[in-house]
């Protein structure tokens, strides 16, 4: 049977579905190139907006239609808007033939054997708080993976309800990232992007085994001491993360980000607001000021380091004030690029019982000048680049442009150019910037080969 998974929210969610396919594919099935030639639809699904989930719903909606056309098809949900509806997503659609929770991943080739058999739809929906099954399968062929190394959330803002569908932090053992990692550059990936819904606290929460004294480590605190670990792999050639907070942008944080070749000058740093009022009402758990403070931290050890961020407009009370705070603290600190969101209730969040007293226009209004004013920024930004030699990890074949290769920077900025013979994917090149477009450099290649600086 072939298997297609459509996915919708966050990286976490990207990795997820490919651990997913991974699993199904080690139980015999086939991945399907498209949704017309599956056996089994699967969507994974997101609920940190109101739109998020209403647009997996409408899919979810039209998949189940297609059973009457293909009536042994299978269609169901997985993911977090699984995990906080339950059951009563079959009422909302009932045509689905299974609803899997966050928690419960790994039974999903048992829960489709049993849709087979079985009359009823299959809910697998795990409450505890306790360690998720890990799934640590990645698809073959890519230079670039996600590495799960932080799973759930302890911080409890007030809008989110990731805590809720993703459970508490638990943190993965620091030789089971390791194993993962070396089997990846065995494989051909030569970057790894660690993921947590707030990385830096990997190890805050309960202790993580290390299992290997000889190693040692310049640093104190887990994180530090994990990117300081993968610096040791063989091929590894970049580290990221995602996503951070500014309580664990910490001098030895920067430290280690100065002082580790691997690691790139990149980071995702949500601010969600400047208002400090409003980041109090958040649950945020920093001011402004405290926000500014860590950018400075990391830009004066790497000050080439790019920044991107999540925003969110209309949150309960915002007034234009509030509002103009947020306007000036981006323009402050120059985000490479701003993922800008209008606010709406989740329901189990406590945020969900205040009033939306800012009108759905206003929210429009505020977002998209936002919106304007970011790709503003981000051409300006971009247009600074021209003329620079930048080093980029080749991805391959452009996907809009077959004559083209692609690849990115260190500091995660697209970069087309003209491809040579003697390159191949997960190569790193030297690139000179030569125009730019939004979200796009192009360039032509000056030195074809960059000595790996891993060990």
């Amino acid at each position: 049977m072939k298997v297609f998974i459509k996915t919708y929210g966050c990286q976490m969610n990207e990795r997820d579905s490919e651990s997913v396919l991974a699993l199904l594919l080690g139980h015999g099935y086939l991945a399907a190139a498209n949704e017309a030639e599956a056996d089994v639809l699967i969507v994974n699904t997101c609920s940190v907006r109101g739109k998020a989930e209403d647009k997996a719903i409408g899919k979810l909606g039209l998949l189940a239609a297609s059973k009457r056309k293909h009536p042994h098809r299978i269609v169901g949900a997985i993911g977090c808007m699984a995990q906080r509806r339950g059951t009563a997503l079959l009422r909302l659609l009932p045509h689905l033939d299974f609803v899997i929770g966050t928690h419960r991943l790994d039974r999903l080739p048992a829960a489709l054997d049993a849709v087979r058999l079985a009359a009823e739809p299959i809910v697998e929906i795990e409450t505890s708080t306790g360690p998720r099954p890990d799934l640590a399968g990645h698809s073959p062929g890519k230079t670039s993976a996600f590495v799960n190394v932080l799973y759930g959330c302890n911080r409890h803002c007030a809008y989110c309800v990731v805590p809720l569908v993703r459970g508490e932090e638990w943190s993965r053992s620091m030789t089971d990232i390791e194993t993962e990692v070396r089997h990846l550059t065995q494989t051909g990936v030569r970057e790894v992007t660690l993921l947590g819904q707030s990385v830096l606290r990997y190890g805050v929460a309960q202790p993580v085994e290390e299992n290997d004294d000889r190693l040692g480590s310049d640093y104190q605190t887990p994180f530090p001491r994990l990117l300081q670990r993968l610096q040791n792999i063989r091929g590894l050639k970049r580290i990221r993360f995602a996503s951070a907070h500014p309580e664990g942008c910490t001098p030895e944080l920067a430290c280690a980000m100065r002082e580790l070749p691997s690691v790139c000058e990149h980071l995702h740093l949500p601010l969600q607001s400047g208002s400090d009022r409003i980041l109090a009402g958040m649950g945020r758990g920093y001011t402004s000021a405290e926000y500014v403070a860590a950018v400075a931290r990391l830009r004066e050890a790497a000050p080439d380091m790019a920044l991107t961020t999540d925003v969110i407009v209309g949150f309960p009370g915002e007034t234009t004030a509030d509002f103009d705070a947020t306007r000036a603290l981006m323009d402050e600190i120059g985000f490479d690029n701003a993922f800008i969101f209008k606010y709406s209730p989740r329901p189990g969040s406590r945020a969900a019982d205040w009033p939306d007293d800012v009108e759905d226009s206003e929210k429009r209004r505020r977002n998209q000048i936002l919106l304007q004013e970011q790709d503003a920024r981000c051409r300006r930004i971009y247009q600074r680049q021209i003329g620079r030699i930048a080093e980029v990890l080749v991805d391959g074949v452009s996907v809009r442009n077959a004559q083209r290769w692609t690849g990115r920077t260190r500091d995660n900025k697209i970069v087309l150019f003209d491809p040579a013979p003697d390159i191949i994917p997960g190569d790193q090149i030297m690139i000179r910037i030569e125009s730019a477009r939004a979200q796009t450099l192009y360039g032509s290649i000056t030195e074809s080969k960059v000595p790996c600086q891993c060990t």
